[in-house]
């Protein structure tokens, strides 16, 4: 008998091999806890361009990525729309809801960048089954603390002050969360607009291309069509707790 997910995606979704369970956020649970989390899951299939959630939607939900990529972003006071992360298949959303100062509604919106399967808890039920087993709430403290620590070390890529370095560095941190490895070196094959990766240095997009051309004239990435190629030799060591 064929997963439930694997019955929602169809053929159209790859899916994650990491199920609800093995999360990292719910790491080293017991079989009972496990088998509790995953009846209280709901699943969902999104289109893609399609919003999971909007910012400033209640921030009641909480997801695993089953199979798809999701982008999240932040729209400011003068409009501006600023691209802050990109989630891959076995990534995790809205964790905003365990911070209580921010549990009225999502910072973020949450958009599809490709037909999207979710997997998660809503957080009624999420906090029913804290008071049935502690345990997992304990385990989730532990976890997010070691997320914030790698969270902090990204802001890391932002403090050099040559754009083509800080350009460089979230190429490295992207492909190392959402490429594949190949004989060249590690590609990143879904396209990423001069926009997007702006938004993700902090720097224009004019200023953007120039600084891709730096690093292509450089030998530091290869451009083949759509996709950004970063060779094995040249790559510094990935920014990861």
């Amino acid at each position: 008998m064929s997963c439930i997910c694997e019955e929602l995606a169809g053929k159209e979704v790859a899916l994650s091999p990491v199920c609800l369970g093995q999360l990292w956020m719910f790491e080293r649970l017991a079989a009972e806890e496990l088998e509790a989390l995953v009846s209280a899951a709901l699943r969902k299939v999104y289109d893609k361009g399609e919003a999971i959630f909007r910012q400033g939607d209640p921030a009641d939900r909480m997801f695993l990525i089953k199979g798809g990529r999701v982008k999240l972003s932040k729209v400011d006071e003068d409009g501006t729309e600023t691209t802050l992360d990109i989630r891959k298949a076995g990534d995790f959303l809205g964790e905003t809801q365990f911070n209580e100062d921010e549990a009225d509604a999502y910072p973020l919106t949450a958009w599809c960048m490709e037909k999207t399967l979710i997997c998660g808890l809503t957080q009624q039920r999420f906090e029913r089954l804290v008071l049935a087993y502690p345990n997992i709430g304990l385990q989730v403290i532990r976890n997010l603390s070691r997320r914030v620590a790698w969270l902090t070390s990204r802001m890391g890529s932002m403090s050099a002050t040559n754009l083509e370095e800080r350009l460089y560095r979230v190429l490295v941190n992207v492909a190392q969360e959402h490429g594949e490895p190949g004989p060249q070196g590690v590609a990143i094959h879904f396209p990423l607009t001069h926009e997007e990766l702006g938004f993700l240095v902090g720097a224009h997009r004019v200023s953007i291309t120039r600084a891709l051309k730096d690093l292509r004239d450089t030998g530091r990435i290869i451009q083949e069509g759509r996709s950004l190629i970063l060779p094995k030799a040249r790559q510094t060591a990935p920014i990861h707790p």
